[in-house]
Order: C-alpha cells, then structure tokens, then sequence
C-alpha cells in the first residue's frame, strides 16, 4: 500500500452529519448499559454523550450513524487518524507474525528505535538510548524519574504548576492538579513545584514572565536555604497541555536547560502530547532549539492507537544494569510497526507543514472570534495543538462558558474538548490528516457557538 495518500480519502465524510438528537437512542441505551456495569471513574461520555461505532480519519461515527468531525484524537494520540489503512496494514501483518516479545529484538522494535533516532530532537540524533515499559505515558514517566535518581543519586523532583505529567505514584507525584491527587496524598516527598511562565494568567510582559520563573529554579537549586536537597533532575512539558495549551515565551526552555547543565541535573522534557507533529514539529523541543537529556513518549507512538510508551535519553544516561527498568509490554510488537508507519505517512504526505498551515488557520479564525467578542481573551498553540482561553462573566465563569460551547458543538457534529487550571480554555488536538475542508466546516461550526454563547 503506498505511504502517499489524499486526505480526503481516510474519512468518512468531509463535513458532519447529525440526524438524531445527542445522545441518540442506541448511544442512549449503550451508555445506560455502561452505568449499570463499567467503574464509576469512566468520564468523557459524561462530558460528551455519544457511544463509538466505528472511526476514520478525522471522523467519528456513532451508535446511531451520526458523523462527527473529531477535533480531540483521543487526547491527541491518533495523530495519522483514526484507522489509517497503511499504519492498519503494517500492524496487521506484524500481528499475524508475533505481537508479544517483551524485549527479545525483532525488526519492528529495532526500526522504531532507528525511525525514533532519525526525528530525534536537537542534539540527541546519534546520542541515544531508548527503553521501553509499560504501556501509557505515566509509565515512561516512571521510567525518567528512576533514570534521574539511578544517574544522580539524588530524590528531589522539580515540576511546574500548571502541569500534567500523569496519574501513578510518581507520575502524580509531578502533576500539579490538586483534583488528581488531593485524595490519594501523600506523594512522593522532595517534589517542589515553581511557577510556569503564564503570561496571560500572570498579567504580566512574556519575557518578564520567562525571566522570573527562570530565577524561582535557579534559587530553588542554588541558595542553600531554598529548602531543596539532593535534586534529581526538573520536568517540564514544552508547551502545558492538561493545563490550559500554555506556550512558553522564547528562551524559557534553552535557559532551563542552562541552568539544569549548570547543576548537573538532567532535564526531563515531557512530549507525550506534544510529540510526533503535534505542534508542527517532530517534536515541541524542536521549535525552542533544546536538547532534552530525557523525553518521555507515548500517546501517537503507537500508531493508531495501541498502547506503547518509551523514554529516549542521552547516551551518557545508560548506566543501567540488566533489568533496570522492566515491563510486560515492553515488547508490543504492532505497535512497534505502527509507529514506524506513522513516522513514515508523517513524513510522506508533510503533515509537519500541514499541521503549522492548518494551525495557523485555526488560530486565525478563533482571533477573529476574540476580536468581537471580550470574553475569549487569549489564542495560543504550535501547530493542532490549540488553545483558547475564556474570562468569567457576570452570568457565567469561563469555564460554563466552555463547556456550552463544548455542548452546543457536539449537538451540531464537532467534538471539541476542554483544559485549562479552572476548565477554561477549549482544547482543540485533531488529527493531523484533518483536511482544509474539515477544519473550515469545524470551525463555522465552532465560531458560531461562541458568539452564541458569549456575544
């Protein structure tokens, strides 16, 4: 099957089709169904009440034939599209074969490690190791918080507010979220969260904003009363996701890296979200001009969905022994060939430039929004990974707002999501094969809610 493919040929329509109301009367009956007998912690149809048949491209049919255009990609894991034919060919050959490997070498893992080390940011082409784990991001979490303390002999961790690195012990432990954890404390101890340079919410200049959260790290790691002892490294997300799709202003990154460097601590770039064209960029790394000495994967790794996580880092940092860091599904053999595939149709079919072009538009026209209207009060992003932030109002906070738009979106097709400290900030992460007509038709449909909503 060619690596090439017309984008309009992966989905399922080029515009959304709703011919019920939402929740239709089989996603109805499905969803009640999953009440009585799946675990009280399932969350999104509670949000967005559709059951899933089946999924193309940036498309998403429902129990009840309605098509949606999908402008979330499973949280920004199907970046090649829901069911992309040349990714499924490739997994379901390897499948046929072997799928289970744990980390005995196979073609399929060594040439993902070689398509990973060809994308690599910054200086790390060349200068790696990867190890895979467990199967989600919270894993290769893990995995970077063990590399840390193993290469350091250090246990105290440095995070940012506003972050979101993922829901185990250690994973939590660096999320910044009191919704996640205040019910499980306590955390690891030693973990010390400084401020992200939000600017926005800060009220302040970006660059003003950059230089005082570079100094609150460097005080942290340099004045002997700041409190922090034997320091194992800092974990960053290059651009916040879970916390509101914050950027942050030129410089921050390469002076953090400055200041890790300074003090012999690794820094732990997180592009589970960000990574594999997100941003427009093979990787979020790549736009500020930073090498991460660690960078946790997940998410699109896999392909088309299936779970895979792995962690590269800097050649110097492989000092484990046998069995230092281990998982049963370290070896998932398809979706070791799915993200090679997806490397490939990335590559193939210029979906970097295509998501910066598209990005572009998209924030384009939410500006347009913004301009006439006082409520959307920031637009920011790289490439489909997209935020817009909303003020309360006198009758509502801006996170009702959004989640009226969020409704009012899906009831007309578009599946739109939300983030943000305070639930904010509409999340926009579609697929990167979304097409010029989609994101058009998404977008009529998604400025007209606002200025319904908040005119």
């Amino acid at each position: 099957m060619a690596v090439e493919r017309a984008f309009d040929e992966l989905h399922f329509a080029q515009e959304p089709t709703v011919e019920t109301a939402i929740p239709g009367p089989e996603s109805k009956r499905l969803i009640e169904r999953q009440q009585e007998i799946d675990s009280s912690a399932v969350a999104y149809p509670k949000v967005v009440p559709i059951a899933i048949d089946e999924a193309k491209g940036a498309t998403i049919r429902d129990a009840d034939g309605n098509t949606f255009l999908d402008f979330f990609a499973g949280i920004g894991v199907l970046n090649v599209g829901h069911s992309n034919p040349y990714v499924l060919e490739g997994v379901q050959e390897q499948t046929e074969k072997v799928a289970h490997t744990i980390d005995f070498p196979t073609e399929a893992r060594l040439d993902l490690i070689d398509a990973l080390n060809d994308i690599a940011p910054g200086a790390l082409p060349d200068n790696n190791r990867v190890v895979f784990g467990g199967p989600t991001g919270s894993d290769a979490i893990e995995a970077t918080i063990k590399l840390a303390k193993y290469n350091t002999g250090g246990d105290g961790l440095i995070a940012f507010r506003g972050g979101y690195h993922g829901g185990s012990a250690g994973a939590l432990s660096l999320t910044a979220g009191k919704k996640y954890k205040e019910d499980y404390t306590p955390m690891l101890p030693n973990v010390h969260h400084v401020p992200y340079p939000y600017a926005h919410h800060q009220g302040l200049d970006p660059q003003e904003a950059s230089t005082r959260a570079l100094e609150n790290v460097r005080e942290l790691l340099e004045d002997p009363y700041s409190g922090l002892a034997n320091p194992a490294g800092i974990w960053i997300e290059p651009i916040q996701g879970e916390g509101g799709i914050v950027t942050p202003p030129e410089g921050f990154l390469p002076g953090l890296k400055e200041i890790a460097d300074d003090n012999g601590i690794p820094l732990i770039v997180d592009e589970i979200q960000t990574g594999f064209g997100r941003t427009g960029e093979w990787f979020a790394s790549d736009h500020y001009d930073v090498t991460p000495d660690a960078m946790p994967m997940a998410k699109a790794l896999g392909g088309i969905g299936l779970p895979l996580s792995g962690t590269m880092y800097h050649e110097d940092l492989d000092t484990w022994e046998a069995g230092g860091h281990v998982g049963t599904y370290r070896g998932n053999a398809p979706a070791m060939v799915g993200g090679v595939r997806a490397i490939e149709f990335i590559r193939e079919n210029d979906l970097l430039a295509h998501a910066r072009e598209l990005g572009d538009y998209i924030r384009d026209r939410l500006r347009e929004s913004a301009g006439e209207n006082e409520r959307l009060t920031d637009v920011r992003g790289r490439g489909l990974f997209i935020g817009a932030e909303f003020d309360d109002g006198d009758d509502q906070s801006g996170k009702e707002l959004v989640e009226a738009i969020q409704r009012d979106c899906y009831e007309n097709g578009v599946l739109v999501w939300s983030a943000g400290r305070h639930g904010n900030v509409l999340r926009l992460i579609p697929p990167l094969v979304l097409t010029r007509e989609q994101a058009t038709a998404g977008m009529d449909i998604i400025c007209e809610s606002i200025e319904q909503h908040a005119p």
